[in-house]
């Protein structure tokens, strides 16, 4: 009899037994791939128990249904009877899973079966600490800091409202929004509590609540570019340049022998799954590979691609709902470089989506809407924005579209990203305004990562001498690339949208670039 698993005794899954479909597939292939299915019967050891039992058609069929309840594209939904296992290469969860499954299980004896064991170390100055991440909360932020708080005997909080993605990861997991409250509540009986950041350590993401006296410590894995927190006295830092925070956090339990509740590693399962794009991220480390596959055995999660499948449809269908203004204003990240004696400021927003197409055909509404946004922050902090640029990330696909601003925008785009880009697609084409095609430019294939791959090289192309200040000053007939809309922010009536801000057009105005 062959087992789900793989060949009985051989420990990691056997892939090449079992031809069943699936959504994902290889990076930019376009064809889907099966959602792997993890050893179920093998009982020989105690990892083994507990996990379900499920027949290859049992989970072609759950896969299905899940495809359909949650309408999937027609043309994933196509895929799903064509393709099989033995007909394309192996994902890259599975070639983690068949790659460090006998790592991850030698970590998972490291960690603590109950919570009596008693800890390795902990800083001082984490212990009871508030840990919070950053403004525009996503999964990585608020698994980081609910795993966090239980690993180091903390309060979790978060900066934001969350997106659909997390909303979907919490509730999965067994969470809810009141078990991560806003900063601003949990600071309110004491606003100097200490305070550990997670999943960021730029002050320009930072809750205006939290103060930089207040800031005991930070678990990051992104790079220090710009706005780096200064803090007056020494502080407990742990950032590696891993694809996930949480895989940071997760190894930490292993390596303090920890007791990690199930809830707990599966928002950080979840949180890696969407900060690595199902570990098919440039950014993604064979550590964050080796802490995946940990965590699946730890959970008994059977279907991972499909657990990934549906963080993303969920992230994506609360993309439909959304107005220009929280789809510009949402993801987005200020970077403050400084070339020969002048400081630029550079904001960057990040959509990701299954389907870009959908983005792209909003294009017209998304431009004004991008103008809007980069007056109003150079106002509200008093300091310039120079340039504010949106990528639509294609993350079924692995490839981007950067949305352009303004004549800045365009200048400072070719000089970074000229090389890397590939003609716009006819489908694009057919979606857009032809006076709008100079407003996008089409990223070679796998460039889909702000911090790997759209950060770099704004960064060199700054630093090669690119000055804002060499661009021509707008004008109505480029495109009409300096033309806005001067709108108003005022409550949305439907209350299903709570409360969330959109856009009234009142005049046309030329804005200074």
């Amino acid at each position: 009899m062959i087992s789900l698993f793989g060949r009985r005794g051989s420990g990691a899954p056997d892939f090449d037994s079992d031809c069943s479909d699936g959504i994902f597939g290889s990076p930019g292939s376009g064809v889907p791939s099966r959602v792997p299915m993890f050893p179920s019967s093998d009982l020989e050891t105690p990892l083994g128990q507990g996990l379900l039992r499920r027949s290859l058609d049992e989970a072609r069929m759950a896969r299905r249904e899940e495809a359909e309840s949650a309408e999937c594209s027609t043309s994933l939904l196509s895929q799903l009877d064509k393709q099989t296992y033995c007909a394309r290469e192996e994902t890259e969860v599975e070639k983690a899973v068949k790659g460090h499954w006998n790592d991850a299980t030698t970590m998972l004896q490291r960690i603590a079966k109950t919570e009596e064991v008693e800890m390795v170390y902990i800083p001082e100055s984490l212990k009871g600490a508030v840990f919070c991440g950053h403004l525009v909360a996503d999964m990585d932020s608020i698994a980081g800091a609910i795993g966090a708080a239980e690993l180091y005997g903390g309060t979790p909080a978060r900066a934001s409202a969350i997106n659909g993605e997390t909303e979907f990861g919490l509730h999965y997991w067994g969470y809810d929004l009141d078990d991560i409250k806003p900063i601003e509540e949990v600071l309110a009986s004491d606003p100097d509590h200490p305070v550990c950041l997670v999943d960021f350590q730029q002050k320009t993401q930072l809750h205006p609540n939290i103060k930089p006296k207040q800031v005991v410590g930070v678990i990051d894995h992104h790079a220090l570019q710009s706005s780096t927190l200064i803090t007056e006295r020494p502080i407990y830092v742990d950032i590696r340049p891993w694809g996930c925070m949480s895989s940071i956090l997760a190894h930490n339990y292993v390596m303090m022998g920890k007791y990690m509740p199930k809830s707990v590693a599966g928002l950080m399962l979840s949180a890696i799954l969407s900060d690595t794009l199902n570990l098919r991220s440039p950014t993604t480390t064979e550590w964050d590979r080796r802490i995946m596959t940990m965590l699946v055995q730890y959970t008994g999660v059977t279907d991972v691609n499909l657990l990934a499948a549906q963080q993303f449809r969920a992230k994506s269908r609360s993309l439909a709902g959304m107005s220009p203004h929280a789809l510009c204003a949402g993801d987005v990240k200020q970077f403050i470089f400084t070339s020969r004696g002048v400081s630029i400021r550079v904001a960057f927003g990040v959509v990701e989506t299954t389907d870009s197409m959908v983005m792209i055909a909003r294009t017209a509404e998304l431009l004004p809407e991008m103008r809007a946004i980069r007056r109003e922050m150079s106002e509200a902090q008093d300091n310039k924005v120079d340039c504010y640029f949106l990528a639509v990330v294609d993350i079924v696909e692995m490839q981007s579209h950067l949305l352009i601003a303004g004549p800045k925008e365009r200048s400072l785009a070719m000089a970074a990203f000229g090389p890397s880009t590939v003609p716009l697609s006819d489908k694009v084409l057919s979606l857009i305004d032809s006076s709008a095609a100079k407003n996008i430019l089409a990223l070679k294939p796998g460039a889909v990562s702000r911090k790997a791959d759209f950060v770099p090289p704004l960064t060199k192309a700054i630093n090669d001498g690119w000055d804002p200040s060499q661009t021509m000053a707008s004008s109505k007939s480029e495109n009409d690339l300096s033309i806005g809309t001067e709108v108003v922010c005022v409550p949305d009536t439907d209350p299903s949208c709570q409360a969330r801000l959109v856009r009234k057009k009142t005049e046309e105005i030329m804005f200074e670039d």
